[in-house]
């Protein structure tokens, strides 16, 4: 039987990004606004929050083998050490994997770059019945190619409305998306690549060029203001995640993938044969009887 989480306020209504009014310098990213006032109440809930969606996962895949075009895709966006991977662990990890497609979204290969900036995301939306989870996404055309200037500022400009196309194209097609903006402070950005660099198991994950992006922080927060005000649509909404503190990301990232589900209601199809039927072929011809 699944334990279903306690009620608490609406998380998707909390930090959904309402573009009329949006300014994301006002967002507290150490904010808990709802939910677990601790690490240790996290902790105490994310078992049930996983057990709900593990039941609901496989109902969305066995919905998915029953013809259903419906699927879920979770757009991770944020600073360095805001905490993707992290995300991805400890959310994506409370369900079966077999129901799950992770795309991580890199610089641009050079056969990439020969075709519109949305191809290489295309081949990574979610297949009917799975959860999709994307590492950064097509907003990076949007942010490192503005940031960078690497693209005019008219070439740029015109990708937002791109992209809400493509977005309004997905839900057509029964894709379900939430873009979560993992949102850091630049200075736990600063505390966590200093724990990285005095770690000899996390100097992997450190790369020089880290520093160049960081110098750039207001630059980029300029940016995301932008690509969330536009880009936040009814059909593929943005949500403001605090990041600061990563049980709180990890259990509002989750409680979103939940509220999404629960309102999606997936539904095993029903069966092309009659149970009762098979069970007695079974037992007519059991070998081992």
């Amino acid at each position: 039987m699944v334990k279903k989480s306690p009620q608490v306020q609406s998380v998707s209504d909390t930090f959904r990004v309402r573009p009329e009014d949006f300014d994301l310098a006002k967002v507290d990213p150490a904010a808990t606004p709802v939910g677990p006032r601790s690490k240790a109440e996290a902790a105490e809930d994310m078992p049930r929050i996983g057990e709900e969606l593990d039941a609901l996962q496989e109902a969305l895949y066995a919905e998915g083998t029953g013809g259903s075009r419906r699927r879920v895709l979770l757009v991770l966006q944020g600073m360095d050490t805001s905490g993707k991977g992290g995300t991805i662990r400890h959310v994506a990890g409370l369900v079966n994997p077999q129901g799950l497609h992770i795309a991580s979204f890199k610089k641009p290969t050079r056969a990439e770059l020969r075709h519109d900036f949305l191809w290489r995301i295309r081949r990574e939306v979610p297949l009917p019945g799975y959860i999709g989870v994307f590492d950064r996404s097509h907003y990076e055309d949007v942010l490192v190619a503005r940031v960078d200037n690497l693209v005019p500022s008219t070439e740029w400009r015109r990708r937002y409305r791109q992209i809400n196309a493509f977005e309004a194209e997905l839900a057509a097609e029964g894709v379900t998306t939430i873009k979560c903006f993992l949102h850091i402070s630049p200075e736990r950005q600063r505390e966590r690549l200093v724990a990285r660099l005095q770690d000899p198991l996390k100097l992997w994950k450190y790369n020089p060029a880290d520093l160049e992006v960081r110098a750039k922080f207001s630059r980029y927060q300029l940016a995301y203001q932008d690509a969330l005000v536009k880009c936040s649509t009814p059909a593929a909404p943005w949500f403001v995640v605090p990041a600061d503190r990563k049980w709180y990301r990890n259990w509002v990232v989750a409680r979103l993938l939940l509220e999404t589900l629960r309102d999606l209601t997936p539904t095993y199809p029903e069966p092309s044969y009659d149970p009762a039927v098979e069970l007695a072929r079974l037992q007519d011809s059991d070998p081992l009887r």
